[in-house]
């Protein structure tokens, strides 16, 4: 079964930004970020950029998902 993690925690304390300020750059609400974070959501393509966007890197750096 495949498997959805994300580094999002992990590049979001990097940057020592908490989940309502990134919520607020990416136009979305904090639980959304909690979601996305425990691996219970998905994000949409637009999302996946723009949150990549906000740490300098790719989707991929921040979402993986595995075989």
């Amino acid at each position: 079964m495949a498997e959805f993690t994300t580094r999002l925690k992990e590049l979001r304390a990097a940057k020592n930004m908490k989940q309502g300020e990134l919520a607020e750059l990416v136009g979305v609400r904090r639980e959304t970020i909690i979601r996305l974070e425990k691996g219970q959501y998905n994000p949409s393509l637009k999302l996946a950029i723009d949150i990549a966007r906000v740490f300098g890197c790719t989707v991929e750096d921040v979402f993986i998902f595995e075989e």
